[in-house]
């Protein structure tokens, strides 16, 4: 495996990046387009397997990410401030393992040098989601194989 580099993510606060960086930063997993479900009380995070309409499942990217909080009014666009308390993502995205102060996985493209091993680790929704279009009830698509 190829290291990049620059470690930008290991040399610079998430305040700090550039916006090519920040973007970067995305492993295009697509855990967060799911649909999940939040206990009021012990904010414990639901995931199903029912992703938003505008997730392209083949490829794992938003079909219109520019317009993406428009289309989706729920959409959260991810920043610092927000970064303050990431319970809600993903136990592996790197916004919220970077702003726990833990380091980016082998597996995330910055560090493997390829986006393929999002996919060979198993940690991309590719193949494993339904569109949003396509469920009446999506809390009975609840999964447990995303942390």
């Amino acid at each position: 495996m190829s290291k990049p580099q620059d470690q930008f993510w290991r040399k610079t606060t998430l305040e700090s990046l550039e916006k090519y960086q920040w973007e970067s930063l995305c492993d295009g997993c697509a855990k967060c387009c799911l649909l999940r479900f939040e206990d009021d009380l012990t904010r414990e995070i639901f995931y199903t397997n029912v992703s938003c309409r505008y997730l392209d499942p083949e490829h794992c990217r938003c079909l219109d990410y520019t317009n993406r909080t428009d289309n989706v009014p729920e959409c959260v666009t991810v920043t610092p401030a927000i970064l303050e308390d990431p319970y809600w993502l993903p136990s592996t995205c790197a916004y919220r393992l970077l702003s726990e102060d833990k380091d980016l996985p082998w597996w995330h493209p910055l560090v493997s040098g390829s986006s393929d091993t999002v996919v060979e680790s198993g940690n991309s929704v590719m193949g494993r989601v339904v569109s949003e279009l396509d469920v009446e009830n999506p809390e009975h698509y609840l999964v447990d194989w995303i942390s």
